[in-house]
């Protein structure tokens, strides 16, 4: 299998299987002399830990990370580095009654036909258990940024249910368990998933990734631009099925007047006084907010049957039992803070080597 590293400059390459002795990743490119820790990459981690509420997986697995190669004294030391975190609740038995049927929605099929065999134990690489691997690589690229970039992240609908974004607030992201920047929505969303999971089934989302503090100048045209990048690390996270900048797929409805981000001189420097391009224009950072959205499909893995076929060709039926999130955008909020930094990362060290 091939792919399995993200980015030029700062680049990292994850490996693991859901259900193996463990997983982990090599990030390559990170500068010397920057303080890491384990402890700066374990906060991140605990975010998207499993485990932490009635409406995430069950599974009981601490992703405590440990740091094998890389940092010396506390610092890197420019070399790669070597992040391991082991699997310790992995149920491999859950999956013994459906290891000769395709699950629907799921990659078991795909796989299967190109590489003529696939690990049906939670789905191998294709499970949701190889993003804690981007969410550590995800803490080093945070320390490449420095304390100036802020990434955050916050589902802005669940199903079909969207937030108020009246009543927008960051300090509510960290105090309800779907990282919903709407205190009220939140409260309907707890009941709203405890039918969906009642009932056998999932529910998709939406994610929104916003990065403020980033400098003006960062990406390349033609084929180097900032917001492709961050487009083609979003997509590649499980489950997206859709990715938009800024006013996205709704800027198709807006005039031209309405789209166009005007400008004004403010204190002898350039503002705009809208951010409809989501802080990117020709690929090129602009110094505003990077806003990113990305769409998470229902979990395939449900306990409603649904029609498939076996491995040799006859049809029956398929009821994924086991432990699986309701609505796996929950816990996509950290996988796409840390993809939208890495992204950053890549194109900060890039700006650097071109531009000084």
């Amino acid at each position: 299998m091939s792919f399995n590293t993200q980015g030029r400059i700062f680049r990292f390459t994850t490996w693991g299987e859901s259900h193996g002795p463990a997983i982990g990743c090599v990030v390559d490119g990170t500068p010397p002399g920057i303080a890491l820790s384990e402890k700066d990459i374990q906060v991140w981690l605990d975010k998207r830990r499993p485990g932490q509420s009635r409406f995430v997986t069950q599974r009981r697995e601490p992703d405590a990370v440990e740091i094998l190669s890389g940092v010396f004294e506390g610092r890197t030391t420019g070399t790669p580095i070597s992040l391991l975190i082991r699997n310790e609740d992995a149920r491999s038995k859950d999956y013994g009654d459906i290891k000769d049927k395709f699950r629907p929605g799921h990659a078991d099929f795909t796989y299967l036909q190109k590489y003529g065999r696939r690990d049906y134990r939670g789905g191998g690489r294709s499970s949701a258990r190889e993003t804690a691997c981007r969410v550590a690589a995800g803490a080093v690229a945070r320390k490449v940024l420095g304390r100036r970039v802020r990434v955050r992240g916050a589902m802005v609908q669940m199903g079909d249910r969207a937030i108020d974004r009246s009543n927008w607030d960051w300090k509510t992201v960290g105090k309800n368990p779907f990282w919903c920047p709407d205190e009220t929505a939140a409260r309907d969303w707890s009941e709203y998933l405890d039918s969906v999971r009642a009932a056998g089934s999932s529910v998709g989302a939406v994610i929104e990734v916003t990065a403020s503090g980033v400098r003006p100048g960062l990406g390349a045209p033609i084929y180097g631009k900032l917001d492709s990048d961050l487009a083609a690390a979003m997509m590649g996270i499980n489950a997206v099925k859709g990715v938009e900048i800024g006013a996205g797929f709704g800027a198709a409805a807006l005039s031209g007047e309405e789209n166009a981000d005007e400008m004004r001189m403010r204190g002898g420097k350039p503002v705009f006084l809208s951010n409809n391009a989501g802080g990117i224009l020709g690929g090129i950072s602009t110094g505003q907010d990077i806003v990113v959205r990305f769409a998470v499909k229902p979990t395939s893995s449900i306990l409603a049957p649904r029609r498939t076929v076996t491995v040799d060709g006859r049809n029956t039926e398929i009821s994924t039992r086991g432990r699986h999130d309701p609505c796996v955008g929950i816990r996509a909020v950290p996988v796409g803070e840390a993809m939208m930094a890495c992204v950053l990362a890549d194109h900060l060290l890039h700006h650097r080597a071109q531009c000084g």
